[in-house]
């Protein structure tokens, strides 16, 4: 009895074929898994809500209209400024009310930097409530 004996083999080819039983059986348990779970993902429960018919609430909170252009100017409700007048100003407005919205008005090319470091100086005044201004029919 010869272990290494390798004349058995010599005779055989290579087996070049790939035994597709094992992917159709995990094909099969992943298409029945999915055929269980899909109506799990889209099922929804019907809830019959109150209707109630008001006016909208008119009043709005204070807000500051701040515009930064893409050359790196802002400008505070239509007056230029610059970045040292900033924290001042964002101090005062968040002493007033804490209800104060900043509305950021940036230009499609102004850097982020910009509009990164106001957004700072903002939160760090005191702001939180923080929103930006843009243009729906633009693309």
């Amino acid at each position: 009895m010869a272990f290494g004996d390798s004349t058995r083999y010599q005779s055989k080819a290579a087996m070049s074929e790939i035994n597709v039983v094992p992917l159709v059986d995990v094909m099969l348990v992943l298409l029945i898994i999915f055929i269980i779970t899909a109506p799990l993902l889209t099922h929804s429960v019907k809830v019959d809500l109150p209707k109630a018919s008001s006016n909208p609430n008119v009043t709005q909170p204070e807000h500051i209209e701040f515009a930064i252009r893409s050359d790196g100017s802002f400008f505070w409700s239509g007056e230029q400024v610059t970045l040292e007048q900033l924290p001042p100003r964002f101090a005062d407005a968040a002493e007033k009310s804490s209800k104060t919205e900043l509305h950021i008005r940036a230009d499609r090319d102004a850097h982020y930097e910009l509009v990164a470091k106001i957004m700072s100086v903002a939160a760090q005044a005191g702001l939180t409530r923080i929103g930006f201004v843009t243009d729906p029919t633009s693309e």
